[in-house]
């Protein structure tokens, strides 16, 4: 369900420019939609984020889910504990969530004070609220190709959607491509890996015991970064009309200081964006790409939820 935006622009260099904000926001103005025909049936979707302590970035991410939530019509609350939170006051106000029947989804927000076993936070929620998808019960039915029944993880999910978007806007099909992600983490590498399989794409995870890495790359039809190293992929990784997804968000130095005094920064991601794009048939921007699109899925699969428990029409996004 997508209101046809388009998401490739003007090309840089040789590559056209893949808009993830453009289409998150059509799925995010799809969600609303979805979100009134459910609500219209007595089901108001809604979504709980947790905030242990006052981590910034943490802030701003949750300050933009909150956002989102109110704009698709979910009802929307925020639980903001202190760093000091013990683990069983966390675990017991995620049981108490679980319990609460107008809650569909629960968002424990990362990262947690390092006295707390995010681990036993995590598989604390209900398998059936885990709008992150991942808790193990999520993981597993994704590894398996079960994803009517999963719940995907955000971020992965969206970069589906952008490549299977990208693909069909450039007249290709996936199935049978050369696809390598560079990265294994348990947030984005290997479920995006098992994804492309149910995709029917030949799969490599490339990380940072391989060996040879710029030769491996250089074979993808589908070059996913997501090793979380500023840069790290050259324009001489790239194959010649590859359709290329950087997942990387980091933060390097730039020339000059800003009004305050201090030295500015800049957004990166993990591939060397002007030197890629010179052989890529499509790229994503870092900031702008994928980064727009985890909110916008986080919202999908809150709705999914709602749906999944009222027995309602799931949504296809």
């Amino acid at each position: 369900m997508h209101d046809g935006a388009a998401i490739l622009s003007a090309p840089l260099g040789s590559a056209l420019v893949i808009d993830g904000k453009a289409l998150s926001q059509s799925l995010l103005r799809s969600v609303a939609e979805a979100s009134g025909g459910t609500v219209a049936r007595g089901v108001k979707p809604g979504l709980s984020v947790v905030l242990v302590g006052e981590d910034p970035a943490s802030q701003v991410y949750v300050r933009a889910k909150g956002k989102a939530a109110i704009e698709c019509g979910f009802r929307s609350e925020q639980h903001d504990l202190v760093a000091t939170t013990s683990e069983e006051e966390l675990l017991a106000l995620v049981h108490r969530l679980n319990a609460d029947p107008g809650v569909h989804g629960i968002l424990v927000q990362l990262p947690l004070p390092k006295h707390i076993q995010a681990a036993r936070v995590l598989e604390a929620i209900s398998p059936q609220k885990d709008v992150d998808g991942f808790h193990p019960v999520n993981v597993g039915l994704a590894s398996i190709g079960e994803l009517k029944r999963a719940l995907v993880p955000c971020t992965p999910a969206g970069v589906m959607i952008l490549i299977e978007r990208t693909a069909a806007m450039l007249g290709e099909k996936l199935r049978g491509k050369d696809a390598v992600v560079i990265g294994r983490s348990n947030i984005v590498g290997k479920p995006v890996a098992h994804l492309l399989q149910v995709a029917d794409c030949t799969v490599t995870i490339a990380h940072s015991r391989s060996q040879n890495v710029p030769e491996i790359a250089r074979r993808a039809d589908l070059l996913i970064a997501a090793a979380g190293r500023p840069e790290l992929v050259r324009g001489d990784w790239i194959k010649p009309g590859a359709i290329v997804i950087d997942v990387g968000v980091n933060r390097i130095a730039a020339q000059g200081f800003d009004a305050s005094g201090k030295p500015k920064t800049r957004l990166v991601g993990d591939v060397a964006y002007a030197e890629a794009a010179q052989k890529a048939a499509a790229i994503t921007p870092v900031p702008g790409g994928v980064g727009p699109m985890t909110i916008a899925m986080l919202m999908a699969n809150t709705l999914t939820t709602a749906c999944r428990m009222h027995g309602l029409e799931e949504p296809q996004f």
